[in-house]
């Protein structure tokens, strides 16, 4: 036959309650303390479709970091074009060097188009330019990319065959190029 009692529960002593009241007694305060510092952790940057920080979380660049990501994006002048690429030793196109430049010298990481680039950070007149602003090229959707270095010049990975160069805007080509700028933060 089946036994259909229920087991009795066993008794603790008095003396191991009260450990086990002061254990659970020391413990809710460093839980409660844990809780609380996760609970107040920022959540990382949310990431758009393109791997890019949206701009909103992004702050505005110091002028220690535009310094820097001048003498970056001036260090890789000569550096290959290839389409694609986003490294010194693969050879870059505009937006890669643009990511690259940003991820190296502000831990920033753009949107990897040219067409994205247009929603970074925000506009900024043209004659208000200052060192690390991006200038992109092109009409209703930017086609090319590249770092402002300061005295109406850019830095740009123009096109296959070509290399990483400095370029001024009042050149014959690029003056002629409808002309946006944009700064992060």
């Amino acid at each position: 036959m089946l036994d259909t009692s229920l087991p009795t529960p066993s008794r603790s002593s008095p003396a191991s309650l009260l450990l086990s009241q002061r254990l659970l007694f020391r413990l809710i305060p460093a839980v409660t303390a844990c809780l609380l510092a996760i609970g107040c952790a920022s959540p990382p940057p949310t990431r758009t479709p393109g791997g890019s920080v949206p701009s909103s979380n992004i702050p505005p660049l110091t002028s220690e970091q535009s310094n820097s990501i001048t003498i970056h994006a001036l260090g890789l002048v000569g550096t290959p074009y290839r389409y694609g690429g986003n490294s010194p030793e693969g050879g870059f196109d505009c937006s890669g060097l643009i990511g690259y430049v940003y991820r190296q010298s502000v831990g920033q990481v753009p949107p990897r188009t040219v067409s994205r680039m247009a929603g970074f950070g925000r506009p900024v007149p043209m004659s208000e330019l200052r060192s690390g602003d991006l200038v992109l090229f092109g009409s209703a959707s930017p086609t090319h990319a590249g770092i402002y270095v300061g005295d109406g010049r850019f830095v740009h990975a123009p096109s296959t065959g070509g290399e990483v160069r400095l370029d001024r805007l009042d050149g014959v080509y690029w003056s002629r190029q409808p002309t946006q700028a944009r700064r992060p933060g």
